[in-house]
């Protein structure tokens, strides 16, 4: 938005959990959004995530570096076509930890070698339940950078799904930092709005790009 009644600005969701707003420039942005479309095209590409229970994840999903599937790291899209997973580029985990530097200042990011990336493509009617990222064996902070469109982002706490939790509007361009106490807090999107990414991104649907440290 060019105007904001109360303009956005930096928030501690919760002890260890930053909302950065605008944090990627316009020229970061699109950048992403063409690697990510690089990243999605076929082998090891954008798939649907199926659940042990028989059920599919509503996000489409593209991995780096290791592919996760519910709930374990692989080098091979073992639940997909078999490829051996796309590598992890250096500049995205410089990025990564430029982010967690800004977030939770330079102590947080030393040692964080970020070598997972899940990208997550939301369209019109998609959703992400409340989970946890806990597959790793790395309490390092997990980056959350947004593309497209607006979604409301809903941050838990570390014992339940259900309440406390506080919902926040991520929007094009935002990041989201969560280690330390809230390394491993219920998170999710049950909201996605359509239609309001940036008309110059040139983007429909809603990109998440997730980086984690594997600790394997």
């Amino acid at each position: 938005m060019d105007t904001e009644l109360f303009p956005r600005s930096r928030t501690e969701i919760a002890p260890g959990a930053v909302h950065i707003p605008d944090w990627l420039d316009g020229a970061c942005r699109r950048e992403l959004l063409a690697a990510c479309r690089e990243w999605a095209r076929p082998p090891a590409g954008l798939r649907t995530v199926r659940t042990p229970g028989g059920g599919t994840m509503t996000a489409r999903q593209v991995c780096l570096g290791r592919h996760w599937y519910p709930y374990a790291y692989a080098r091979t899209v073992v639940d997909g076509d078999g490829a051996l997973v796309k590598p992890f580029p250096d500049w995205l985990g410089e990025l990564g930890r430029r982010a967690v530097t800004d977030a939770l200042g330079p102590a947080a990011a030393t040692g964080a070698a970020y070598d997972i990336a899940l990208i997550n493509f939301y369209d019109a009617d998609a959703r992400m339940g409340m989970h946890r990222d806990s597959d790793e064996m790395s309490g390092a902070p997990v980056v959350s950078f947004s593309l497209g469109d607006t979604c409301v982002f809903r941050f838990g706490n570390t014992e339940t799904r259900a309440r406390p939790y506080t919902d926040v509007e991520l929007r094009s361009g935002d990041l989201f930092v969560f280690g330390g106490p809230s390394r491993l807090a219920y998170h999710g999107v049950p909201r996605v709005h359509p239609g309001t990414a940036p008309p110059e991104l040139g983007l429909t649907g809603r990109l998440n790009i997730t980086l984690r440290v594997s600790g394997l």
